[in-house]
C-alpha cells in the first residue's frame, strides 16, 4: 500500500483548515502567502525554515494521493480551474490551470526547463537583470530531483524524436521532476504514487511539518491595505492579518486579486502583457500502436524553430491523450467522434508552443474583472499569430509524416484525417481563424511584470510591488514576457532567488 504523506501528517496534527468549516475569526501571522503552486510552495518552505509564522491560503481543495485514482472525470473537477474548462473571454483559447493545494505543479506533465538564456538576455535589454540564475536553477533541480528522463520514451514521444531525426531537426530529452516514477502516464490527474515532486509532497509537506498553517478551499476576496501598507486579507469569514503578504496565485489570479482590491497601478500595467505560449495541435495515426495515454507524458522536445527569429518561435512537444481530454480537443460528436476515438490507441499528438510577448506583433493579452469581480482574460488573435500557427502545424505534420504516419489531422473544425500524401496541401486550404482552429494553453505568464520603475512594471526586479509596502509577488506573473519553455522550473528558481533576497534584506 502507498502511504499518503499528507493524510498521515494531518492525523499527526498539522495545522490544516478547510474553508467551508471555518468560523468567522481574525488571525495574525508574520507572513501570508496566497496560492500554493510553484511560487507559493517555494515561498512557504523558505519562510517557515526562516522561523516566520506563516499562513498559506489556497482557493482550491486539498487532495492527495489517496484521492488520485487516474480518473479523468474526477480529476478535472477536483484539481483544475473551472473543471478544466477555463477559456479566454471570447472562448477561442482553452486554458488548463491547476486549482488545488499544489496548484498546477500537482497536475502538470513534469517537463522542467531552465529559463532559456535568450529569454534572460531579452529581459536584460528591457532592464530586468536577474543576475546569475544558474545557482537557483541548480538549487531547485536538486530539491525536486529534476533530471533528464533516462527511461526510453513512450511511443508518442518516440514519434517526435524519430520524425525530427529523419528531417535533421534538433531534438532533446526533457528533464522531469520525479523520484521513483512508475511511468504510468496519468500525471495530469495527480500522481497516485507520490513520485511527481510537486509542491504538495515536497515544499508544502515540509512547511506543514515545520508549523505552516494551511487554509484550503478558501478564495481570497481582497487585500487589506491601509495608507499604502498591506495589512492582510479577507477570505470569506476569515480575516488574516500580516504586514507581509506574498502573492502566488498565478498569472491570472494574482493580477485579478490586485484589481479586486482596488490596486491597479497608475500606468495600467496590472493584468497587462499576459502571455500564454498559445498552443496548436496535430494528431496523426500510425499502423503500430502508440497508446498516447501510457508512459511519461513528455520526454522529448524540439527547439529547432524556437530561436531562428529573435521575436517569435515555437517549441514542439508530445501531447498525452486520454479519452475525455481527447474528446474535448476534437470538438466532434456522434459517429464522427466515435470513429476518431476508435483510433486513439494508434494516435500520436504533437503540440507547438508559440513564444509570445517578444514583439509588438505578439503582445499577449490582459486580465481584467467581469461584472462579478471574477477574472477574465482577453487575448487578441491577429494575423501574425495565425501565420505562426500555420507554420507550426505544417512543421508538426512534416515531422509526423517523416515518423511514418499514415493519416494526419490538425486540430481544426474543418479538418479530417487526411492521407500523408494529401495532408500538407489540405492544410493550406484551412481557414486560420478563431473558433475553427483549436488553440489552448497551459502556461499563463505575466500580468504583474517586473520592471525598473512603476511606469515599466507592476513590481521591481525583486518582486516587490511598487505601490504597496509589504506586498510581494513571487509567481509567473512577474515574467516580462513568456519564456519559450515550460515555466515551472523558471518559477521555482525565481521564487527561491527572491526569497533569498527578501530574507537577506529584511523584507520578510
Amino acid at each position: 500500500m502507498i502511504t499518503d504523506p499528507i493524510a498521515q501528517g494531518i492525523q499527526g496534527g498539522w495545522q490544516v483548515h478547510g474553508g467551508q468549516a471555518l468560523q468567522e475569526q481574525t488571525l495574525s501571522f508574520d507572513v501570508i502567502i496566497v496560492g500554493s503552486g510553484a511560487g507559493g510552495g517555494v515561498s512557504a518552505e523558505a519562510l517557515v525554515k526562516a522561523g516566520r509564522k506563516v499562513a498559506l491560503v489556497e482557493m482550491g481543495p486539498l487532495k492527495s494521493s489517496n484521492d488520485f485514482n487516474m480518473d479523468e472525470a474526477q480529476a478535472y473537477g477536483d484539481l483544475y480551474q473551472d473543471n478544466a474548462l477555463r477559456q479566454s473571454s471570447d472562448g477561442a483559447i482553452s486554458i488548463l490551470q491547476g486549482r488545488a493545494v499544489g496548484g498546477s505543479t500537482l497536475v502538470n506533465w513534469t517537463s522542467s526547463f531552465r529559463t532559456p538564456p535568450q529569454t534572460l538576455a531579452h529581459w536584460q535589454r528591457l532592464g530586468v537583470d536577474l543576475g546569475d540564475m544558474a545557482p537557483w536553477f541548480a538549487k531547485m533541480e536538486a530539491r525536486l530531483n529534476i533530471q533528464p528522463w533516462t527511461v526510453p520514451p513512450n511511443a508518442n514521444n518516440a514519434a517526435l524524436a524519430r520524425g525530427c531525426q529523419a528531417l535533421g531537426l534538433h531534438h532533446g530529452t526533457i528533464a522531469r521532476n520525479v523520484f521513483g516514477c512508475w511511468n504510468l502516464g496519468y500525471c495530469g490527474m495527480g500522481c497516485p504514487t507520490n513520485a511527481k515532486q510537486s509542491m504538495l509532497v515536497t515544499t508544502i509537506k515540509e512547511a506543514l511539518a515545520g508549523g505552516l498553517t494551511l487554509f484550503h478551499s478558501c478564495p481570497v476576496e481582497q487585500l487589506l491595505v491601509e495608507k499604502g501598507q498591506v495589512r492582510g486579507l479577507k477570505a470569506g469569514r476569515l480575516t488574516l492579518l500580516a504586514d507581509k503578504v506574498v502573492l502566488c496565485a498565478g498569472a491570472i489570479g494574482t493580477p485579478a486579486l490586485l484589481l479586486r482590491s482596488g490596486l491597479e497601478d497608475d500606468a495600467g500595467r496590472t493584468g497587462a502583457g499576459t502571455c500564454l505560449h498559445p498552443v496548436v495541435m496535430s494528431f496523426a495515426q500510425f499502423d503500430d500502436k502508440v497508446e498516447p495515454y501510457l508512459g511519461a507524458p513528455q520526454s522529448v522536445y524540439s527547439d529547432h524553430f524556437q530561436w531562428l527569429e529573435p521575436e517569435q518561435g515555437f517549441k514542439m512537444e508530445a501531447l498525452p491523450l486520454h479519452p475525455m481530454i481527447t474528446s474535448a480537443l476534437l470538438r466532434r460528436r456522434g459517429p464522427d467522434l466515435k470513429a476518431l476515438l476508435s483510433q486513439l490507441p494508434y494516435t500520436n499528438g504533437l503540440i507547438a508552443l508559440v513564444r509570445d510577448g517578444f514583439s509588438a506583433a505578439l503582445p499577449g493579452g490582459r486580465v481584467s474583472l467581469d461584472a462579478d469581480g471574477q477574472p477574465q482574460l482577453d487575448y487578441p488573435l491577429n494575423d501574425a499569430l495565425f501565420d505562426l500557427f500555420a507554420t507550426a502545424l505544417k512543421t508538426m505534420m512534416r515531422v509526423q509524416i517523416a515518423a511514418g504516419a499514415r493519416r494526419l489531422m490538425p486540430l481544426h473544425l474543418d479538418a479530417e484525417p487526411w492521407t500523408a500524401d494529401e495532408a500538407l496541401a489540405k492544410l493550406d486550404n484551412l481557414p486560420m481563424v478563431a473558433q475553427r482552429l483549436a488553440i489552448s494553453s497551459a502556461h499563463v505568464m505575466g500580468g504583474c511584470a517586473m520592471g525598473t520603475s512603476p511606469e515599466s512594471g507592476v513590481c521591481d526586479t525583486q518582486g516587490r510591488h511598487y505601490g504597496v509596502k509589504g506586498l510581494l509577488v513571487n509567481d509567473g506573473s512577474l515574467f516580462p514576457t513568456s519564456i519559450g519553455a515550460n515555466p515551472q522550473l523558471s518559477i521555482y528558481a525565481l521564487a527561491a532567488r527572491n526569497l533569498n533576497l527578501w530574507l537577506e534584506k529584511g523584507y520578510v
